[in-house]
């Protein structure tokens, strides 16, 4: 399943408690994401909480802005990523080029 890297501006600052009611919250959002094929791995946020990257298993884009719809979460901007190990090149045979 292709990743993504969701980027997300909140302009008043994304406020979520940590609380059962930030828990049902995340519920929530996963249930709505789950509806359009998509699953939120994880997220970061900036320090001044107006900004979240998160990564996303998704069959398309399009899931991705269909998740975003049903959730009423903001999108604003969407790029395929593929994981990139920097531990993988510790067992790289030496003068092996990547």
């Amino acid at each position: 399943m292709p990743r993504y890297l969701v980027e997300q501006s909140f302009r008043f600052g994304l406020h979520l408690p940590s609380t059962s009611d930030g828990a049902a919250f995340c519920a929530a959002l996963a249930a709505g994401n789950a509806e359009a094929g998509v699953t939120w791995i994880h997220s970061y946020v900036s320090r001044d909480k107006r900004t979240a990257y998160a990564l996303y298993e998704a069959p398309s884009p399009e899931a991705i802005r269909r998740a975003a719809d049903l959730t009423g979460q903001p999108l604003s901007r969407i790029t395929e990523v593929q994981v990139l190990d920097p531990h993988f090149y510790h067992h790289a045979e030496p003068g092996a080029r990547a």
